[in-house]
């Protein structure tokens, strides 16, 4: 949980950083990119780590299992106190004086229940949209448990990755309260077409454990 909790912040950095300077990530330089990968092996350690506590749960448990509420409830926990933790880090980040950051938290409280007079124009569709995002986070993180629970760290961690240009093309469509809908840019469809081809591939290549074993010789 704790590699979980520390990608977090880290990815929050690079998002952060990378948009208060105006610039996209090519032009950011090689510091900003390495920065976003050493995160997501963060992510990818923590995925092996809930890999080992399911296996590990169920020797010990004798054929029973954790409750994956319980997990993800852990989880967020965690990215929750160390979000508190480098909170004065990432409001320099933000540009946002440490001194000013209470009047955000209540500026932001107040846009998440849409009172406040001023702010009620720029927080349409709250608090309904931010509980919708819960709701829809919460239900992919348990179903990507759930999917870690059933088969592998590698295959959660490919349905997760399978989820980011659907969820890119998503926000792209003329929705509600999205604004004027955008074109995806040629390098990232061309990006996304070689990413799913090799999902694709990674999925119907047999692996060798599946491989056809010679059957023993039958007696006379």
């Amino acid at each position: 949980m704790v590699e979980e909790a520390t990608a977090v912040p880290l990815k929050l950095t690079t998002v952060v950083s990378g948009s208060s300077s105006g610039h996209s990530l090519k032009e950011a330089g090689m510091f900003w990119s390495l920065l976003m990968i050493v995160s997501f092996l963060f992510q990818a350690a923590d995925t092996v780590l809930k890999e080992v506590i399911f296996l590990d749960a169920a020797q010990r448990l004798k054929g029973g299992s954790i409750d994956l509420f319980v997990v993800n409830s852990y989880g967020s926990a965690f990215q929750a106190l160390f979000i508190c933790l480098l909170l004065p880090f990432l409001s320099k980040l933000w540009g946002i004086p440490f001194s000013q950051l209470p009047n955000y938290l209540k500026d932001g409280a107040a846009c998440f229940l849409n009172i406040g007079g001023t702010l009620s124009s720029r927080c349409d569709g709250a608090p309904l949209l931010p509980l919708l995002f819960v709701i829809v986070n919460m239900g992919f993180n348990i179903s990507l448990l759930h999917l870690l629970k059933i088969s592998s760290a590698v295959v959660s961690s490919l349905a997760s990755t399978f989820s980011v240009p659907i969820s890119v093309y998503v926000f792209t469509l003329p929705l509600p309260y999205l604004g004027v809908a955008s074109s995806l840019p040629t390098g990232f469809v061309a990006g996304a077409i070689i990413l799913v081809t090799g999902l694709l591939i990674y999925a119907w290549t047999p692996s060798g454990s599946t491989a056809a074993l010679p059957s023993p010789p039958t007696r006379m």
